[in-house]
């Protein structure tokens, strides 16, 4: 019997072209598998669209919850393409004797390229600075300089492999670093230079903020009122993790009295962002589709690991990143 994998519908084409361009179907047929693109989009995943299935690729947000999950026991495999499960019910998945992997590798550099990049768009007013040229206002450039990042305190919430990898490129700029993680990671930390501290205070002595932390129900709105009131009129937020992470209403009301500098988000609370939200009139607000990250470089490393993946666990053989139920919520 051939090994069957579904690719979920949201992200691709029925010919497995997808919005990330070519994430390297054809290894799966070298391979001696077989894949089709279920034939339409669906959240939750339902148990009769991957009935026959032994695997399935999940591209986008498609949430997987018990119910996603044949009775037949055929379904053996569910293979994030990305990092972040926080729509995956882990638990149903691991008492059904379903493995689940994700790609923390291969996501970690291009995630910390997009957190420096919205930090230096900040740092430097690009988004002002753009408007500036483009509406004739030279004349106004004077009025924002940019806070820069000499003698800047860059906070790192979530020091995993992503704030690590973010706290080494910020470092290099030269730039101090302090983070916070509920779990511990005084060891990493010392190795790179940063000094741990408790969630408030990060947020208390940072000039900017970046979020990284993984988006689970300990992490909902870890970034409050209070967290941005710390952060103060000269602090700016950067969130690369989920929407769920940062009251996004107390963010935008502080965006629009002042008492926050700025922000630089990829994730939002609901998404597509609405264009008539609040955020999308400030003018101290960097915003991108959830996909900063999406490079050349991150579908090929991202593709690679999910087809690795999908072949190991088809093979027999130990995948490289399974990922457990207390993996999640460090």
């Amino acid at each position: 019997m051939a090994y069957r994998v579904a690719v979920t519908n949201d992200y691709a084409e029925a010919d497995g072209n997808t919005i990330f361009g070519d994430i390297g179907l054809h290894r799966l047929v070298e391979a001696g598998l077989t894949w089709e693109v279920l034939p339409e989009p669906m959240s939750p995943l339902q148990a009769h669209a991957l009935e026959g299935y032994d695997a399935v690729i999940v591209l986008g947000p498609e949430r997987v919850t018990a119910e996603s999950i044949p009775a037949s026991g055929r379904l053996r495999h569910v293979a994030r393409f990305g990092a972040g499960v926080d729509a995956i019910d882990v638990g149903a998945l691991v008492a059904q004797s379903v493995t689940l992997t994700n790609t923390p590798e291969a996501v970690r550099r291009p995630m910390a390229h997009t957190a420096v990049t919205l930090l230096l768009g900040l740092a430097h007013n690009v988004l002002v600075k753009d408007q500036l040229v483009r509406t004739g206002r030279w004349a106004e450039r004077n009025k924002h300089r940019g806070r820069g990042l000499d003698a800047a305190i860059v906070g790192i919430i979530g020091l995993g492999g992503i704030g690590e990898e973010a706290a080494r490129m910020v470092r290099a700029l030269g730039a101090d670093v302090v983070a916070y993680n509920r779990s511990d990671r005084s060891a990493v930390a010392n190795a790179i230079g940063v000094q741990m501290l408790p969630l408030d205070e990060v947020c208390r002595v940072s000039d900017f903020v970046i979020v990284t932390v993984a988006a689970n129900a300990a992490t909902h709105h870890l970034i409050g009122d209070r967290q941005l009131e710390l952060l103060g009129e000269n602090g700016r937020l950067i969130n690369i993790a989920r929407g769920s992470v940062v009251d996004q209403d107390a963010l935008i009301r502080r965006l629009q009295d002042g008492s926050i500098a700025g922000a630089g988000l990829d994730v939002f609370s609901e998404e597509p962002l609405s264009i008539d939200n609040p955020l999308t009139a400030l003018d101290n607000v960097i915003l991108a589709p959830h996909s900063l990250c999406w490079t050349d470089g991150f579908t090929r490393a991202v593709s690679t690991s999910v087809m690795d993946a999908v072949i190991d666990v088809a093979s027999g053989r130990a995948p490289a990143h399974p990922v457990r139920p207390e993996s999640v919520h460090l």
